[in-house]
């Protein structure tokens, strides 16, 4: 990769964007790995006044709904359970708690590195509940629907998954015809190495933005603005596939069957997006059996969101991390208010990384 990192190519796709940019622009870089990146590798100074970039709603740990992590909080406190989560999760705020203040308390919540993980320890305590919570895009949503594969074969029936997995094309449509001001989409490479690059069609066809799926090295991420902004100056919007190297138009079709079978698509709800038509998927009926929404009567409070705390409009591209009044007062990643300090790829936390 350290082509795609190469400061003379980097200087030489930057002169061509300043020379093709004409027109002030709002590109959205859809995936938290890409935001991440741009200020890691300080591509904003590579960049004319004309291109403001916004971070968008591609942190799983981001989106998940507050409701979602009182859920799991809700599950925590269960007697007998063992709750089995990424690291991220835990450090989320919910409304009046955290699975990591729960687990300080005596929950059992066990941090995973897969889904697999969390089967076998189904498997090796027989006589306990295991509760996966599955977040994320289609980039993680076929894993979590091979686990439950493998636990049906294997005859685990006290592995369940919690889940609030999401697919993408639905939020950046909803995006697209809303009240943000986006002009193009840098589209996540990750997500699109699985479903391919047409799912982002109707994008460039009815909402008439630019599209490009991008890789997340400097040079990528420079050519994908360049194409975008050739799009918006021609006027001409398409979907752009700049990520060569991993990203196919077919994308990885069995994936998208193991996916497909497990799950159905439902209404969901998006941290700052609020309910999104068919962007969420739930356990098909073939599988309930390991339906954590079904074995269990999860009954939560409504939700209180933290006061003061703008994460959801950080991740709809109306602000940046620096308008928020707790921004790196109050909220840190030591302490963090809202989910958008938490993870690695949230806004919030890059900016303070990065001090930018």
């Amino acid at each position: 990769m350290d082509g795609y990192r190469d400061a003379a190519l980097a200087e030489k796709l930057s002169a061509q964007v300043y020379r093709f940019s004409k027109t002030p622009v709002r590109l959205m870089e859809v995936c938290g790995g890409h935001t991440a990146a741009i200020h890691k590798y300080g591509l904003k100074d590579f960049l004319p006044g004309t291109i403001n970039l916004l971070s968008g709603p591609g942190c799983p740990v981001c989106v998940s709904s507050q409701k979602f992590v009182d859920q799991a909080i809700f599950l925590g406190r269960r007697k007998g359970v063992i709750l089995t989560t990424y690291g991220d999760l835990v450090r989320v705020p919910g409304s009046v708690s955290s699975l990591e203040k729960e687990k300080s308390r005596g929950a059992d919540i066990r941090m995973v590195y897969s889904v697999l993980d969390a089967v076998k320890i189904a498997k090796e305590n027989r006589g306990r509940q295991v509760v996966f919570l599955g977040i994320g895009f289609e980039t993680t949503a076929p894993a979590s629907a091979a686990a439950i594969m493998r636990a049906e074969q294997e005859k685990v029936y006290n592995f369940f998954l919690l889940s609030a997995h999401k697919v993408m094309p639905p939020a950046l449509e909803s995006l697209a015809g809303g009240d943000t001001q986006i002009d193009g989409f840098l589209a996540p490479g990750h997500v699109s190495a699985i479903t391919g690059t047409m799912i982002y069609q109707k994008l460039a066809d009815v909402y008439h933005r630019g599209v490009v799926v991008s890789g997340f090295e400097p040079a990528d991420i420079l050519q994908s603005v360049l194409l975008l902004i050739k799009q918006v100056e021609s006027g001409h919007f398409l979907v752009e596939n700049e990520y060569t190297r991993v990203v196919k138009k077919e994308g990885n079709p069995r994936a998208i069957a193991v996916m497909n079978r497990v799950f159905n698509l439902v209404d969901a709800e998006w941290r700052g997006l609020g309910i999104v038509p068919e962007s969420g998927l739930a356990i098909a009926p073939e599988f309930a059996n390991h339906d954590a929404n079904l074995e269990f009567n999860i009954r939560v409070p409504d939700c209180q969101l933290p006061k003061g705390c703008i994460c959801g409009d950080i991740l709809t591209g109306r602000k940046n991390p620096a308008e928020c009044s707790l921004f790196s007062v109050r909220c840190t990643p030591v302490n963090p208010i809202g989910a958008c300090m938490v993870s690695s790829e949230g806004a919030c936390s890059v900016y303070y990384k990065y001090k930018t």
